[in-house]
């Protein structure tokens, strides 16, 4: 069964917790010497934090950003889907089988009039057709609409840390 529950530790953060997330939403590279240096902390008392925001959960990874138009994958498509269908059963259904299309890069169960909007990443048209075709397969829908983006005007991963 697909679950869209998240199970999460919430934890105080301290201004210095701030500063590490910030500067790591920034860049997780950076070593944890130069990372203890720039929040005023020796290196284990900065690894222990980090670990410590890891094991809670405010960390959930360390990746790397990629270029989309450098990996030809230069079309965003927001997709709003309605469905006549509310019970869990379909839920589950149709949440596995969109969530495991990798074209979808974001997923969302909305309120107001659209019930789910997607975040798509497809190399042109004719590859959003192709995806289109296997989302509709996925579960019952009464509506599916595409709007194409035609310029990306702003674009983070960083999330808005306020100071403590």
């Amino acid at each position: 069964m697909f679950s869209l529950e998240a199970e999460f530790e919430m934890i105080d953060l301290d201004q210095i917790d701030r500063r590490l997330l910030a500067i790591l939403q920034e860049d997780a590279t950076v070593p944890i010497a130069e990372l203890a240096e720039r929040v005023g902390l020796s290196q284990t008392p900065c690894w222990k934090r980090v670990r410590r925001l890891q094991d809670a959960g405010v960390i959930t990874a360390r990746v790397a950003l990629l270029d989309r138009e450098a990996l030809d994958l230069g079309l965003t498509v927001f997709v709003a889907v309605k469905t006549g269908h509310h019970d869990e059963g379909w839920l589950n259904q149709f949440a596995a089988g969109a969530s495991a299309l990798p074209e979808v890069v974001e997923f969302y169960r909305m309120s107001g009039d659209v019930d789910y909007l997607l975040k798509v990443v497809v190399r042109d048209i004719a590859a959003y057709d192709r995806f289109y075709k296997r989302l509709i397969a996925t579960a019952p829908l009464t509506d599916v609409s595409s709007s194409f983006a035609m310029e990306q005007i702003k674009f983070t991963t960083a999330l808005p840390i306020a100071p403590t």
